[in-house]
């Protein structure tokens, strides 16, 4: 019965309203202003956009201010089981994923104040997290961009505390240009004039050049990474340096060097938007943050329990060409520590670069097995999936399934060899249906 509330509501707008985006602002202004503009009633707002890094650098930023005694509100898209994972609301103790029967509520009252008008339900579940945040205490709101940045329906806060721009790559090009300085253009859109800006860490030159460029027109204080603060590793730490000076962290409980870059930029805009984080607030939030779907180890459960015995199995929800190195390099650095056999369980959807993605593994997976994605209509079929992985380079056979991936293998397992180390990914809607799966959903 979790979530039945909320679920039949969504159903019932999904119903009603075109899926996907529309990119416009002037349809979520209308029903905010129906609504009496909650937007301008939040709590100071750390507004994140990116292509890569923002749930993480929203888990940090989260992690940050909790441990220093702030009660946060969390708004991050998609979900990967619930619906209510995309509303966090703040409580005294680290904040709680809304109760079904408000968040029921408060989207049934958006949807009557829409008064039947042609929006999307993304714009309505937008508005909602507005109205959520206004009406219940908090001293921040984390708000994570949907898609873009400049007509995403969460921009229309107009002085947030800072806006954090994570790396910048290509994806949903349909929507936002084809070459990544275009991209960026539309993630900068969330810069408002004379507001902090803090710049994560860019892979792309042309992309830094926008996000700067930007900042400086409209007057607004900006932060770049590796000029004004970074992060790297030293003696197994995490040593975070900005103009303050330096803070001796515990390394961050997340895999991967790149979540070094993700924390160093949350820590920036944390402070850049006023708060005060000490070393030990920083310490304990790296080590007790939290961020599932995104190599995320799964130890236990239905699924996991399928695989070769002793097998090292991670799920990640990375989709896009540069999600895939992240998560290449962070499977070089276990492998570093203990070689194991790589195999990829792998289902994306067709507005991805599928052969991009699979480029990263080359060299490293053995095997890939690719499986549908039930979840959602715009799914690769397995037969075309494997296909792409060929193409990039890598052995790859469809599969019906997750699970029988994994009982492929397990039955297939030769005990001689080290047991394996598996990647599940592709799509987050493929993370999501995994942890439903294996009776492990976000909490």
């Amino acid at each position: 019965m979790t979530a039945l509330l909320a679920d039949r509501e969504i159903e019932r707008l999904l119903a009603l309203h075109p899926k996907g985006y529309d990119l416009s602002l002037d349809r979520v202004r209308r029903l905010l202003e129906r609504l009496g503009n909650p937007q301008l009633r939040l709590p100071p707002v750390i507004h994140i956009a990116g292509t890569n890094g923002k749930g993480s650098a929203a888990a940090f930023a989260r992690a940050l201010l909790e441990e220093a005694g702030y009660r946060v509100h969390v708004h991050t898209s998609p979900h990967l089981v619930n619906w209510h994972e995309r509303y966090r609301l703040a409580a005294e103790g680290g904040g709680r994923l809304v109760d079904d029967a408000l968040l029921a509520g408060t989207i049934g009252r958006v949807a009557e104040a829409n008064q039947g008008e042609t929006i999307t339900v993304f714009e309505i579940l937008t508005a909602a997290t507005f109205l959520l945040f206004s009406e219940h205490p908090a001293d921040a709101a984390i708000i994570e961009v949907g898609l873009g940045g400049r007509f995403d329906a969460t921009n229309v806060i107009p002085d947030p505390a800072v806006s954090l721009i994570m790396p910048v790559s290509l994806d949903h090009e349909a929507y936002l240009g084809d070459r990544v300085e275009l991209i960026a253009a539309e993630k900068a859109g969330i810069i408002k004039p004379g507001r902090p800006v803090v710049v994560g860490a860019q892979e792309a030159e042309a992309a830094q050049a926008v996000l700067v460029e930007t900042a400086e027109r409209l007057g607004s204080p900006v932060t770049v990474y590796g000029q004004d603060f970074l992060a790297y590793e030293e003696n197994g730490r995490m040593v975070y340096q900005d103009g303050d000076g330096l803070m001796d962290l515990p390394p961050p409980i997340l895999p991967g060097r790149h979540q070094y870059a993700n924390a160093a930029a949350a820590i920036a805009a944390v402070r850049a938007a006023g708060f005060e984080i000490d070393a030990d607030a920083a310490g304990r939030a790296m080590r007790n943050v939290y961020w599932p779907g995104r190599m995320q180890r799964l130890q236990k459960g239905r699924l996991a329990e399928l695989a070769p015995e002793g097998a090292e199995i991670w799920l990640d929800g990375g989709h896009n060409p540069g999600a895939g190195l992240v998560v290449a390099e962070a499977l070089v650095e276990q492998e570093e520590r203990q070689p194991r056999p790589l195999f990829l369980i792998s289902g994306m959807i067709n507005t991805k670069d599928q052969t991009g993605y699979f480029k990263a593994f080359v060299g490293m997976a053995r095997h890939v097995f690719a499986v549908p994605v039930s979840l959602s209509d715009a799914g690769v079929p397995n037969t075309e999936l494997a296909i792409r992985a060929q193409e990039a380079g890598l052995s790859a056979e469809p599969v019906a399934s997750v699970a029988n991936a994994l009982m492929l293998l397990r039955d297939t397992w030769d005990e001689r060899e080290p047991a394996p180390r598996i990647l599940i990914g592709g799509s987050l809607y493929l993370a999501g249906a995994v942890l439903a799966d294996n009776g492990t959903p976000p909490t």
